[in-house]
């Protein structure tokens, strides 16, 4: 990255944390926001499932945590904008980083912000200043692979596993940086130690909860239905 930014002021801005993190840790969401409003600027909390047509006005800019919201605002609501928080973060010196030490993990890109750059770099950027030694999977970026649920919904269960266990196999460390909660899913069911960007920014475990990709789907499309 070429240094922080400063943050520009857009007509109104929502916090939307995505349906993903509203059911794996909503308290984690909730003090996102409240560091947000601190800091940048007062903005309601955004819940409409952005599956959703979202009643948005023009001009609005929405700040979310979720890869898939990130690419449906990009490509379907071209009255509003759309930053992710990691972009968010970097523009800004208010976020008290923890310090892993230079601990090593490797990473993978979600498939919806496979082309975003900008993504890239910031989520790196908090790597760097969160002191974790980042190692690259042979395939990363833009060259990124799924860590296999894309395949949900096209192949059997037994299928959408076993490509899991794939990719995982294919990371380079132990723990793996996920900023997609269904990338972390996959990555235990591959075997491998998820941490999930969001539980790193508050120096949290990530959890599987449920992680079955049947069983997490379900919770998903329940989460979504109820939220339009």
């Amino acid at each position: 990255m070429t240094g922080p930014k400063a943050l520009t002021r857009p007509l109104a801005r929502k916090f939307a944390p995505g349906c993903a993190l509203m059911i794996y840790k909503p308290h984690l969401a909730e003090r996102l926001h409240e560091i947000l409003v601190k800091n940048v600027g007062p903005m309601d909390v955004f819940l409409t499932c952005c599956h959703h047509i979202p009643p948005l006005a023009r001009g609005t800019e929405m700040i979310n945590v979720c890869p898939g919201c990130d690419r449906r605002y990009r490509e379907n609501y071209t009255e509003s904008t759309t930053i992710s928080l990691w972009e968010v973060l970097t523009q800004g010196s208010f976020f008290p980083f923890p310090d892993y030490a230079g601990r090593e993990m490797t990473i993978i890109d979600a498939c919806p912000t496979r082309s975003e750059t900008r993504v890239h770099d910031a989520v790196r950027e908090l790597v760097r200043r969160m002191n974790i030694l980042l190692v690259e999977p042979r395939k990363t970026r833009t060259h990124s692979t799924c860590c296999g649920d894309s395949l949900w919904g096209v192949a059997p269960e037994p299928k959408v596993i076993a490509q899991m266990k794939k990719k995982a196999a294919t990371m380079p460390t132990q723990e793996i940086i996920t900023y997609c909660v269904s990338c972390s899913k996959a990555m235990f069911i591959g075997g491998k130690r998820p941490r999930y960007l969001v539980d790193l920014l508050f120096n949290e475990e990530t959890v599987p909860k449920t992680y079955l990709p049947a069983q997490w789907h379900k919770e998903v499309d329940e989460f979504i239905e109820a939220h339009r």
